[in-house]
């Protein structure tokens, strides 16, 4: 059975960093890809970032609002991504969730990850 277990949120002034982390399990991750969502108060979840491999080819999908801010990285021993976030935002507050796709392809439609983390709070303060 495939898990996601994401860690790492917490309360930071705006400008500030924080390194959220997924780390997978259950299934071989040779190829794969995951994603990570969020979702504030009232919203609807939206897209953050997402990285695939396969082979020696990685790609990485940036929303426009975080990109150059948020940059993704993992690790494939220990088959964790890391969503390193700097320069936040007050606009940045969400539970942030991280899935697995589906297709080990690089999505930004949340029907595409089927399999989902229980979320982790990130909360920036102005």
């Amino acid at each position: 059975q495939v898990e996601v277990v994401e860690s790492g949120g917490g309360l930071v002034q705006a400008g500030g960093s924080l390194r959220l982390s997924c780390a997978a399990s259950g299934r071989s991750f040779t190829n794969a890809a995951m994603g990570w969502f969020r979702q504030a108060p009232g919203k609807e979840r939206e897209f953050v970032a997402a990285v695939s491999w396969r082979r020696a080819i990685t790609y990485y999908d940036y929303a426009d609002s975080v990109k150059g801010r948020f940059t993704l990285s993992r690790d494939s021993a220990q088959n964790t991504v890391y969503l390193q976030m700097d320069s936040l935002k007050v606009e940045d507050t969400a539970v942030y969730y991280c899935a697995v796709s589906r297709t080990d392809w690089v999505s930004r439609a949340s029907d595409d990850y089927g399999v989902w983390g229980q979320g982790t709070q990130v909360s920036v303060s102005a």
